[in-house]
């Protein structure tokens, strides 16, 4: 019997995840500001995105090596083991974190076992890899069936992003504060995905909103798998993501199976107004 664990970086709400049994470590943030640490969760996800909007700077930070031992262990402590499903490695340290607590504990406990599995996921698209490990697990893998079978998929699962305002990503060293500085004046909108290394990339970028909306389900037209289930987040934009699944079921007869919110530790770098698309392609 094992457990499966992930952050709050997957953006499925807890009440989902417990749904699907899988188990929840939130991540913190703060505002630089007051520097008041605050958990994902803690406020509504609306008065976070103002507060940005207002111009306060959100910033996060890894779990630590605490957090992960008081998580895994009393798993293991009742005769469980543990699959991991880790936030991207390149978007964070928390999965070499988890992974080194992982090791230090099956010392104590030679009899359990720990997989730990780096999703190069992000947001829903590190959510929908969570979701199919629940189904995996149901459909009645063993942990390391499961496990191997998630190392061979993660290539599969396919992120795509866009964003509202510029600066945000210039904040995080994603685009130059002259791309961002032109990209605003001009109304340009990027259009990311996540690579296999797990970094956020820019691919390409059109002028409007609704082009870049379109350009993500164009996207998805172009490489997704028959029957592959359809995730969408945003940040604070919910009618933009309804409008996107709008587009994805009359124009490309793909029904969205689940639309949720961006969270407080992915929203602070990408910011108000992010909408993204995940599904499982014949190639990121």
């Amino acid at each position: 019997m094992y457990r499966i664990i992930t952050e709050s970086s997957c953006d499925i709400s807890e009440e989902q995840l417990k749904k699907w049994q899988v188990e929840l470590i939130r991540m913190p943030y703060l505002f630089q500001d007051t520097g008041e640490q605050h958990l994902e969760g803690d406020e509504p996800i609306h008065a976070f995105y103002d507060e940005m909007r207002n111009g306060r700077i959100a910033k996060t930070s890894s779990v630590n090596e605490d957090t992960y031992s008081r998580t895994f262990t009393p798993v293991l402590e009742n005769g469980e083991d543990i699959l991991y499903v880790a936030f991207s490695s390149g978007l964070s340290v928390t999965c070499e974190t988890g992974r080194s607590v992982a090791k230090r504990l099956l010392e104590k406990y030679p009899e359990r076992s720990i997989r730990v599995v780096d999703s190069l996921c992000a947001s829903a698209g590190q959510g929908l890899f969570v979701y199919l490990a629940a189904q995996n697990r149901d459909a009645g893998m063993s942990l390391d069936e499961n496990a191997d079978a998630l190392e061979a998929d993660k290539l599969q699962l396919c992120h795509w992003f866009t964003v509202d305002d510029l600066k945000y990503l210039k904040r995080g060293g994603r685009v130059s504060a002259a791309t961002a500085l032109l990209g605003t004046a001009l109304n340009v909108k990027p259009v990311l995905h996540v690579d296999n290394e797990g970094h956020l990339i820019k691919v390409t970028q059109v002028h409007g909103r609704k082009k870049s909306i379109r350009k993500m389900a164009e996207m998805l037209g172009e490489t997704i798998i028959k029957g592959s289930p359809v995730f969408i987040s945003n940040g604070d934009c919910s009618e933009d993501a309804e409008m996107l699944a709008r587009i994805l079921e009359q124009e490309y007869q793909v029904k969205t199976m689940l639309i949720t919110p961006i969270g407080s530790v992915i929203g602070a770098h990408s910011g108000p107004g992010t909408l993204a698309l995940f599904f499982r392609g014949e190639h990121r």
